[in-house]
């Protein structure tokens, strides 16, 4: 990844293969400074700069990109703290007749990383410093929203360095639903519905 995105690594990088990431563990984000790119840690699961714990508020996993620049959370961070989220794949639920959640398992259909708009904020009211993130999301793409509703903003790799504030002004833009192609979706096991679960078997397509 950190060849892919010309970015230098951490040392602190989160340990990988993780089938099962869950908000607030660590995850892999690409910034940039100055024109320097990085790729480091960060907790999923954004700390506004007033909470005075991690717990005073809700835990902010997404921000819709329709209200993103307006809410007080994350207004500054879109304006001056972007980052990309990487990951090989998401889990998305829908519910069966009887309220039971079956979850989805989201891939690019041409096997790349997914590159995941994201912002970033450093919360600095705890013992140490700890850098935080939240996705963007959008509404979904006619395919997606066989699954959700809501679908994460997937950028194109040429669309980096404008989200990263690189290329100046823009990135607005970009914050919309992938083509229709874009994403392709297979059910696994509920056992992926315990935050404790993990193996490679997690993403295993499984009977509908």
């Amino acid at each position: 990844m950190a060849q892919l995105f010309a970015a230098a690594p951490a040392n602190d990088l989160p340990d990988v293969p993780n089938f099962n990431v869950c908000p607030t563990t660590q995850v892999h984000v690409v910034t940039s400074q100055e024109g320097q790119r990085s790729l480091g840690a960060m907790r999923w699961g954004f700390i506004p700069s007033w909470y005075k714990k991690p717990t005073d508020g809700p835990l902010l996993i997404n921000a819709r990109s329709e209200t993103i620049a307006q809410k007080p959370a994350f207004r500054d961070a879109c304006r001056a703290r972007r980052c990309v989220v990487l990951a090989s794949g998401f889990y998305e639920w829908t519910k069966d007749g009887e309220g039971g959640r079956d979850p989805w398992y989201i891939t690019r259909t041409d096997g790349a990383p997914l590159i995941l708009a994201s912002v970033w904020q450093n919360w600095d009211k705890g013992d140490a410093p700890v850098r935080t993130c939240t996705m963007v999301t959008t509404g979904a793409n006619v395919a997606m929203s066989a699954v959700h509703h809501r679908m994460p903003v997937v950028l194109d790799p040429g669309d980096v360095g404008l989200w990263l504030g690189e290329q100046g002004k823009g990135a607005a833009t970009l914050m919309r639903a992938a083509p229709e192609d874009t994403l392709r979706w297979h059910r696994v096991s509920r056992a992926v519905n315990s935050n404790r679960a993990q193996g490679p078997g997690l993403i295993e397509a499984c009977a509908l």
